[in-house]
This record gives C-alpha cells, sequence and structure tokens, in this order.
C-alpha cells in the first residue's frame, strides 16, 4: 500500500516533533533562494536537532518512496547557495532537510589543531571559537555570518584565502554523513593519514547532497598569524595585477593569504549603492585594483618590512598607478568589507546573471578580453561586473542588464545566450564554468554540455550505487541521462 503525502508529513512530525516538521504556514524562508530566482512548493520542511533524527528522516522517506510515493530529500544548509542546490521544485513532493538546528561543537583538539562540529555550524561561529582558542579556521567568504560548514563542504566553498589554505576540501579531516539508505557513516577522524581504501569523505565533499547528508565534519585549524596586513593596489591592466601576483608570491610566498582583483565597474557600483564606504584610494586612478593580504608568522614589523620591499619592486616594475597599505587592523578590515560588498551593490543594481569560472591565473587577462567581446556580439549593452580571487584563478564575471532595461525579464531571456558566450571562451582555456559555487538545479544543462562524457558516466554510475531509488536532491548536479 502506497505512504501518502499526508501521512508521510505524520510520521516525519512524530519522529522530530510538529514544530520542527512543518507542512502549513509561511516556508519561504526555506522554499526560495537569497537571491529570489526560483521559489519551490516543499511537501514539508523538516529541521531535526541531530544525526540520528536526521536518520529517522532518510529511514521514513525511503519507505514511503520504496510503497510508491514519488517523494525525495533536498538537504539545505544556511540557504546562501547560488545555484539553486539547496531550493524545492514546485511538486510539492520533496522535503526539505535544514540542517541549522544542529549547531553544537562535539570537540577540539588543540594539540592535533582539529575541531569537530555538527554541519549546521555557521562558519563565522566556527572562526570565533577558534579565535578564542588562538587558532584560526581560514575559511572566509561573504556568506559567513549565515552559511554552515555543512553547506560549504556540500559545495566545496572556496572563499578569499584558498591562494594560502586550499577550498573546503582541502581543510577537512573526516566527516559523519547519513547514506540515502537512512545509515549513518562514522567517518569523523582527526587523521592527516589513512589509507585505508576509497577516500569516502571527499566523494561526499562537493556533490551538494546527492549522494549523502553531512551531518559533521572534523576540520583543520592553524595557528593564528603573528601579523597580517592589507594593501590596495591600483593597476592599469590584469596582465599588470598578473605580473603582480608573480613579484607578491617570490616575495611573500607562503605568507600571502589573499590576492583579489575587482575591475572598476565593480567598485564604482559599490560607490553608487554604498555611498557611506570610502575607498583607500580615488577609483579612476586604475582599470583595476588589487587587494593583497600577508600573514607573517614572527612579527608586525617583519610583515611591514617584507611588504614595503615587494612594493618597492612593483612600483619599480611599473605595475602599480597607486597604492594604500593598512595602518591597522580597522583598516584592513574596511578593505575586504568594501571587496565583500560587491555582491550586494550588485543585487541592488537589480537581478543579473552570475558566472563562478576560473581559468589558469596567467590566462586571466586573455579570458576577460576575448569573453567581454564574445559578450559584447551576443548581447549589446550588457554590462560586465568582473571580479574574485585572482590568486588561485576564480572569476566572478558577473552580468548586468544593458542601462535603462528591466533587470528581470534581462535575466528571464539572457541567461543560456550569456553562458553560452562566456563558457565558450572559459572551455578554450581549459578552465570551469563552476570554480566554487556548485552545479545545483541552474548549470545541470552545462555540465551536461561541458563535462566529458566518460566522466558524467562514472558520476552517473557512483549516484546509482549510492543513492539507486534517487531519493537525494535529484533535480541538482546531475544532468538527465
Amino acid at each position: 500500500m502506497t505512504i501518502t503525502a499526508d501521512q508521510l508529513v505524520l510520521q516525519l512530525q512524530a519522529l522530530i516533533g510538529a514544530d520542527h516538521a512543518r507542512a502549513q504556514g509561511d516556508l519561504s524562508a526555506w522554499e526560495e533562494d537569497w537571491r529570489q530566482l526560483a521559489k519551490g512548493k516543499a511537501l514539508a520542511v523538516v529541521s531535526p536537532a541531530n544525526t540520528a533524527e536526521v536518520a529517522a528522516v532518510v529511514q521514513a522517506c525511503v519507505a514511503a518512496k520504496e510503497s510508491g510515493l514519488n517523494v525525495s530529500i533536498v538537504p539545505q544548509g544556511g540557504n546562501t547557495g547560488l545555484v539553486l542546490g539547496g531550493t524545492p521544485d514546485d511538486s510539492g513532493l520533496q522535503v526539505v532537510l535544514s540542517l541549522k538546528r544542529m549547531q553544537a561543537v562535539r570537540a577540539l583538539d588543540k594539540q592535533n589543531l582539529s575541531i569537530t562540529v555538527d554541519a549546521g555550524c555557521i562558519l563565522q561561529n566556527l572562526q570565533t571559537i577558534a579565535a578564542a582558542e588562538g587558532l584560526l579556521f581560514p575559511l572566509s567568504l561573504a556568506a559567513e555570518g549565515s552559511c554552515v560548514i555543512g553547506g560549504n563542504l556540500a559545495t566545496n566553498a572556496g572563499g578569499t584565502q584558498v591562494v594560502r589554505y586550499g577550498n573546503t576540501r582541502d581543510l577537512c579531516l573526516g566527516l559523519e554523513v547519513v547514506t540515502a539508505k537512512g545509515e549513518i557513516w562514522n567517518g569523523l577522524s582527526g587523521l592527516r593519514k589513512n589509507n585505508t581504501g576509497y577516500d569516502l569523505r571527499h566523494l561526499m565533499i562537493g556533490s551538494e547532497g546527492t549522494l549523502g547528508i553531512i551531518t559533521a565534519a572534523t576540520m583543520k585549524l592553524y595557528p593564528q598569524p603573528a601579523a597580517t596586513t592589507c594593501a590596495w593596489l591600483a593597476v592599469d591592466t590584469l596582465d599588470h595585477a598578473v605580473e603582480l601576483l608573480s613579484l607578491a608570491q617570490k616575495h611573500l610566498a607562503s605568507g600571502l593569504t589573499g590576492f583579489e582583483t575587482m575591475e572598476q565597474d565593480a567598485l564604482k557600483l559599490v560607490e553608487k549603492h554604498m555611498p557611506h564606504m570610502r575607498m583607500p584610494i580615488d577609483v579612476t586612478v586604475g582599470n583595476a585594483f588589487v587587494l593583497l593580504e600577508y600573514s607573517d608568522d614572527e612579527s608586525e614589523d617583519r610583515a611591514r618590512v617584507r611588504l614595503e620591499i615587494l612594493l618597492e619592486a612593483a612600483f619599480e616594475a611599473g605595475l602599480l598607478t597607486d597604492g594604500a597599505v593598512a595602518q591597522n587592523l580597522d583598516q584592513a578590515q574596511k578593505m575586504w568589507d568594501i571587496r565583500e560588498h560587491i555582491t550586494l551593490a550588485q543585487a541592488a543594481e537589480g537581478l543579473h546573471l552570475k558566472h563562478d569560472i576560473s581559468v589558469p591565473s596567467s590566462s586571466i587577462p586573455a579570458f576577460v578580453r576575448q569573453a567581454k567581446e564574445a559578450l559584447a556580439k551576443a548581447l549589446p549593452g550588457a554590462r560586465v561586473i568582473n571580479f574574485g580571487h585572482l590568486g588561485d584563478g576564480n572569476l566572478h564575471f558577473n552580468v548586468q542588464a544593458p542601462e535603462g532595461e528591466n533587470p528581470r525579464a534581462f535575466v528571464d531571456t539572457c541567461q543560456q545566450t550569456a553562458e553560452h558566450a562566456i563558457y565558450d571562451v572559459v572551455a578554450s582555456f581549459g578552465g570551469s564554468f563552476s570554480a566554487e559555487h556548485g552545479v545545483g538545479r541552474l548549470k545541470r544543462h552545462d555540465l551536461a554540455h561541458y563535462k566529458e562524457p566518460v566522466a558524467l558516466g562514472m558520476m552517473r554510475a557512483i549516484k546509482a550505487a549510492l543513492d539507486p531509488l534517487n531519493l537525494l536532491n535529484p533535480h541538482a548536479l546531475l544532468p538527465d541521462a
């Protein structure tokens, strides 16, 4: 006998409490992505308190699916994703499984430089907990006040310090996961070396909730640097920015923890919509700007001297037109705030098309020139807002509607045209159309077009083996066969 949708909801309420398994009322906070690109209709929104409750929810949905109800589960972290990976469809048969109640710190091992937290732990809270112990958790991104570590892992988030510490994948030592059968895999570990077969941890990281539900993680910590300093630098061209990156790598080595680039138009949007934010230097003195961060493990004096030596070499090489060095942590934070507010300034300007691409850092100037040319032919008048993590080759090559055009109409009608224009150029440089945001529902068709067929076949085989009922996030990541 088929379990009905209403019966499943009652079962879920019995398992975790009616207050935490909601099927009525305003569920828009879970049904709509934060960019307001799509709004689905969930069968229910469930918020388990612990891993055992997550497993029980999955088991109930497995039984309902096996009985004939076409139910599925959409795991959701902080709902800050940019590709609809945590947004339900409009079928009314998807259970949104929110991990926000699971925020516990399970263990902190200072000697092992590791911390184990629930998947719903907010990234900023994890940073704060580490800092209170004199340690550093280096993952940092614009949504850190609301995104959660489970979502960071599910999408293999990047952020501003990848150039030194790597992506979220590189910061993870172990995972706890509820499988598509409702079993609990305890892979939590503080080990740096463990060669005992397939690395299931890395299989789950970046899988966007399609293979299992991450419920906890053991993450790496680092000693706090003795000093951190920032410089805001103006350059004439992105070619000069790339040359500056090479010079910085030579002079600062592993102390180079951030190397961001922003073209002039991106900063003009910040000035337009956030006039209270003062630029370190006039935005007209350069066509592009670099935000460089250096962390030193010895002293503030040493940090300042090494940065000054780099800047002297950069000016002598003709790479810089102007620059400003933060004199204290407050000034450094204000520089980072400007960089992080570009996304908010774009949102204030109106709906726009986001393109999270990566190419080799050395290819960025040529890529930008060719992509702008291709976009100008495909969508005359469209405005490119280009910024990103030059140090690791990741650009947010975003597109605003032409001046005076309706942003919603532009997004609704021009998305595929813009993607084809830009992603074809990305592919020609051997790059990726998704550097750190994931694939979700939004870019499945791009994966079908640009991913090697053999790789797609392997990915489908893994999905079929681990989730034979296609229960977990069935409309995300993998394109239809």
